[in-house]
């Protein structure tokens, strides 16, 4: 999974991305437009390390996440001049966009708007992203046009059938209604996935805040909660310098100071990385074996064939069937070998739709 981060100029972005990746990236107040920071993270699982203690593997596979913290221009985004055209074009390959906005008071760093309003920073942002949007709806429809001045039959229905739904996405962006909320028929998948629409794409809201609203999380989450709804959206406040300094500390040291301040026990990277993955509609199950114990990111609802094409293009190609069980209930029998004496570990075919947290054995045969 993809995150990108990003955000106006002194919302402390890069301190967030400090604290989910441990790093020790630069928080300059400003950066070049091009500057980047860019880091891969394990997923927290406590499921994989309970059966690995089963399995006692040779290596155990987590799960991984890359965030890229993306520089935001000096004199953040305006209405005239909107997203710097190469930040546009790599939040587009982003899975999920995460947008960090400033919650917390500091007159040594005036915001960029002389306010501190969470909820209208990301509603601008979110409007620069409808225009952004805009700007490629509206320029296709141009070649449309164009190209049905001299289209016939098939290639003239195609391109009105195209015309005809982008007009729609354009109604809903002209009303400043991002795509991600709207309930839109199948057949317009394809066009989001092809033209990667920003307002289309998973959004988590992080509301940055000060040492002293540690206690005011959740009132902070509320005030941006009812403008930024599951299942496509999601908010979170954290105190990030405050997270980015228990990142660099144990486990112990680390729930001893949130205890202390009335932080949330779970850390700031196991909250954005649980919440990213039900904004995007990601599940995760698991392999395992003597060899390896490994977590697998798929689609929520993913059928069995989908999850052996995760695993490897043979297994899709030569899919039998799939052996499956709860990762809970193989740790309550103790092993393979037990559960399927106890008649528990079913045989689904490949419609089967795997369950967050199952373990799936893929029988194959690529010689079929």
């Amino acid at each position: 999974m993809d995150i990108g981060i990003f955000g106006l100029p002194k919302s402390g972005k890069t301190t967030v991305f400090n604290a989910l990746t441990r790093s020790h990236a630069a928080t300059a107040a400003y950066a070049a437009e091009d500057e980047r920071h860019v880091a891969v993270v394990k997923v927290p699982d406590p499921r994989l390390g309970q059966l690995a203690d089963l399995f006692h593997p040779q290596r155990v596979v987590p799960a991984e996440v890359r965030y890229t913290d993306f520089a935001a221009p000096a004199k953040g985004f305006s209405r005239s001049e909107g997203f710097p055209p190469q930040l546009l074009a790599d939040l587009r390959l982003m899975d999920v966009l995460l947008v960090v906005v400033r919650a917390f008071e500091d007159s040594g760093v005036p915001h960029v708007a002389s306010r501190v309003d969470p909820l209208q920073d990301a509603i601008s942002l979110d409007l620069e992203m409808i225009l952004a949007d805009l700007g490629i709806l509206q320029r296709r429809q141009e070649r449309i046009t164009a190209s049905l001045r001299g289209a016939r039959g098939v290639e003239r229905d195609q391109l009105l059938h195209e015309q005809v739904a982008l007009t729609q996405l354009q109604r809903h962006l002209e009303n400043e209604q991002p795509l991600r909320g709207q309930e839109l028929p199948p057949e317009m998948q394809p066009l989001l996935a092809n033209f990667q629409f920003l307002t289309a794409k998973p959004l988590l809201v992080v509301a940055n805040a000060g040492e002293a609203q540690a206690r005011d999380l959740a009132a902070i989450e509320a005030s941006l909660a009812t403008r930024y709804l599951p299942p496509r959206a999601g908010v979170i406040a954290l105190c990030g310098a405050l997270e980015m300094e228990l990142a660099q500390l144990t486990e112990a040291e680390a729930a001893d100071l949130r205890a202390a301040y009335g932080l949330p026990a779970e850390s700031a990277l196991d909250r954005v990385i649980r919440a990213s993955s039900e904004v995007a509609g990601l599940m995760h199950f698991f392999t395992v074996g003597p060899d390896e114990v490994r977590a697998w990111t798929v689609p929520v609802h993913s059928t069995a064939l989908r999850a052996a094409r995760a695993i490897h293009s043979d297994l899709e190609r030569g899919f039998i069937r799939a052996e499956v069980i709860a990762w809970d209930t193989l740790l309550d029998c103790g092993g393979w070998a037990p559960a399927r004496h106890r008649g528990l570990i079913r045989t689904e075919g490949r419609d089967y739709e795997v369950r967050d947290g199952e373990i799936a054995h893929i029988l194959f045969n690529v010689g079929r």
